[in-house]
C-alpha cells in the first residue's frame, strides 16, 4: 500500500486537534489530521457544557490559566471570521452563606491575577435583577462579563472545514494503533493504513497516553476518565436563565450549571464521576437526578419536564490538575497535547497558538500562504436556512429550490441544507452527521418527524441505497431491509 508523507500529522479531531490544524492551515505546511472516529468532534468535544470559561477557576501561574484567559479572548474574532454561533453571555457563580463568599472572593482575586477582566461580586439585589429565577436564598455572585458560549462540535466543524479547505488532509477511522521512528520521520500505522510524518502533535483526548506508549514516552501523570451526564431542555424554557449558572465549586470541579446555549435551549449539568471505561458515555438514573438536585439548588422553579434529550460525555482529566503541552524528551517532533479537561474549549484557540510555538522550535519552517481562504469554504457559503433574513431565503430559494422544502419542523432545517451539508468540505454522510451540522433531529420531537428524510436525501445524494445509510458509525444502520 502507498504511503503519503507530511510535514505535521495530528492525531486526534476533537477541538484541540481541530484547532490546532485551522492554525497550521494558514502556514505553507502538509498536514494530515488522523481521527479514530468517523467524524470530526467524536469524542469529548460532542459532549461538553459549551462554556468558554473566562479563567478565573484555573490556579494561578498554571498552564491553564495563561490559556483559558488568552483563549477566551481569542474566540470572538475567530468564531466572527467562521460564521459561528458565539455568544459573550457572562456567568455567575453563586453564593449562599458567608463560607460561600470568601469562596468567590478568593475565585475573583484569582482571576484578577490571572488577568481576567470586569470580575465583580453582586449582592443579593444585583443577583436576582440579573437573574430572577435564581434561588431567593442566593445572597452572592461572582460575575464574569468575558465569559460566554458556543457550539462546541460546531466550532470544531468550522476550523476543521476552513483547514481542508486550505489543503490540510482528514483520515477518519483511522485508529493510530502503532508508531514507527527513524530518527527523521514518523510513520503512524491504523491496521494495514500508514501515514509518515516529521512533526507529531498527540491530541488524542482521553487516549492521549496511550499514543506516548506507543514511541515508550510516559506522560508524568495519568489519565483518569471522568464522566460528566446532561439534560437539554426545550427551547420553550429559555427565559429560565441569560447567564451561565454556578454554585461554588467544590473538589470534583466547577459542579453542576445551568446555562443558555447558542441554540435557544437550557443545558443542566454535569455531574463528575470517575468511569472505568474511557468510551463509557452512557446516562444513569442516579445521574439523571443529581444533576436535577443541583439543578433545582440554582434556580428551584426551572421545569425539568421540558427535557428533551440527556446525553454524556467523558473528560481527560490528569492527575497533576494542569494542562501538559510538551515536546517529548525521548522523540524529536513529538509533541504532546494532554491533560485538556475544562476549560478545553476556552483555551482551544490559545493552546493551537501554544503548539505552533513549539512547532517553531521544533524546527519546522512555517511560512504564511499567500492564497490562504479566511472563511469556512471558498464561496464562504455557510448559512444555515433558519439563520438566514428574508432577502438571504429568497435568494437561496431561487438558486435552490431544495431550500424551499422544509425537513425538520423544529429547527427549521430544509433539504437545501441538508444537501449542503452532505456536500461540504468536510461530509456529512451519516444521520447524526448531518444532525450536528444542521440541527436536523434537534428540536422538540428529536428526530420523530425528520430522520427518515434526513436518510432518504442522504441516500440519493450519495447514490447508495436507503439500507446502507448509517445513523452515525459504520455498525449503526437505520434499516435492516424492506418489509413489502
Amino acid at each position: 500500500m502507498s504511503i503519503k508523507s507530511y510535514d505535521v500529522a495530528i492525531i486526534g479531531a476533537g477541538i484541540t486537534g481541530a484547532m490546532t490544524a485551522f492554525q497550521i492551515a494558514k502556514y505553507s505546511v502538509k498536514v494530515a489530521v488522523l481521527e479514530a472516529g468517523i467524524d470530526v468532534a467524536s469524542g469529548s468535544t460532542r459532549a461538553n457544557s459549551a462554556i468558554v470559561h473566562a479563567g478565573y477557576d484555573a490556579k494561578e501561574g498554571t498552564l491553564k490559566a495563561l490559556l483559558n484567559v488568552k483563549g477566551c479572548e481569542m474566540m470572538p474574532e475567530i468564531t466572527s471570521q467562521l460564521g459561528v454561533h458565539y455568544k459573550k453571555c457572562g456567568s455567575l457563580v453563586i453564593g449562599f452563606n458567608a463560607r460561600d463568599l470568601e469562596h468567590l472572593k478568593k475565585l475573583m482575586e484569582r482571576g484578577k491575577t490571572n488577568g481576567v477582566k470586569g470580575l465583580r461580586i453582586l449582592n443579593k439585589t444585583e443577583l436576582h435583577k440579573m437573574e430572577p429565577n435564581v434561588s431567593k436564598d442566593a445572597k452572592y455572585a461572582l460575575y464574569a462579563p468575558s465569559a460566554g458560549i458556543v457550539c462546541p462540535y460546531d466550532l470544531a466543524y468550522a476550523v476543521s472545514e476552513n483547514s481542508a479547505t486550505n489543503g490540510t488532509d482528514f483520515y477518519f477511522e483511522y485508529k493510530v494503533d502503532n508508531i514507527e521512528y527513524d530518527g527523521k520521520h514518523y510513520t503512524l500505522y491504523a491496521g494495514d493504513k500508514k501515514v509518515k510524518a516529521k512533526y507529531v502533535i498527540n491530541a488524542a483526548g482521553l487516549y492521549v497516553d496511550e499514543i506516548a506508549k506507543m514511541i515508550d514516552d510516559d506522560l508524568p501523570f495519568e489519565i483518569i476518565p471522568r464522566r460528566g451526564e446532561y439534560m437539554l431542555l426545550d427551547k420553550s424554557e429559555i427565559k429560565t436563565a441569560k447567564h451561565t449558572i454556578f454554585v461554588t465549586p467544590n473538589e470534583k470541579g466547577k459542579g453542576i450549571l445551568v446555562s443558555p446555549t447558542v441554540d435557544g435551549n437550557i443545558i443542566v449539568g454535569p455531574n463528575a464521576n470517575i468511569v472505568d471505561s474511557k468510551a463509557d458515555t452512557g446516562v444513569t438514573e442516579e445521574g439523571l437526578d443529581e444533576i436535577s438536585k443541583g439543578a433545582r439548588v440554582i434556580v428551584p422553579s426551572i421545569n425539568l419536564g421540558a427535557v428533551i434529550t440527556t446525553f454524556a460525555g467523558v473528560r481527560p482529566t490528569p492527575t497533576s490538575g494542569d494542562f501538559y503541552i510538551k515536546e517529548s524528551e525521548k522523540c524529536k517532533g513529538f509533541i504532546h497535547v494532554a491533560g485538556i479537561e475544562s476549560p478545553g474549549l476556552a483555551s482551544a484557540p490559545a493552546v493551537s497558538e501554544y503548539v505552533l510555538d513549539i512547532l517553531k522550535k521544533a524546527g519546522l519552517t512555517m511560512r504564511k500562504k499567500r492564497n490562504y481562504i479566511p472563511t469556512r469554504t471558498k464561496d464562504g457559503n455557510c448559512k444555515l436556512f433558519y439563520e438566514m433574513n428574508e432577502r438571504e431565503r429568497r435568494q437561496a430559494i431561487k438558486k435552490d429550490s431544495r431550500y424551499a422544502i422544509m425537513v425538520c419542523r423544529c429547527e427549521m432545517v430544509t433539504e437545501g441544507d441538508v444537501v449542503n451539508a452532505i456536500n461540504r468540505p468536510i461530509s456529512a454522510h451519516t444521520v447524526d452527521m448531518v444532525k450536528r451540522r444542521t440541527r436536523a433531529g434537534m428540536g422538540r420531537c428529536q428526530g420523530a418527524h425528520c430522520r427518515t428524510k434526513v436518510a432518504e436525501i442522504i441516500a440519493k445524494e450519495l447514490n447508495i441505497d436507503i439500507s446502507e445509510v448509517k445513523k452515525f458509525s459504520q455498525n449503526s444502520k437505520l434499516l435492516l431491509g424492506k418489509t413489502k
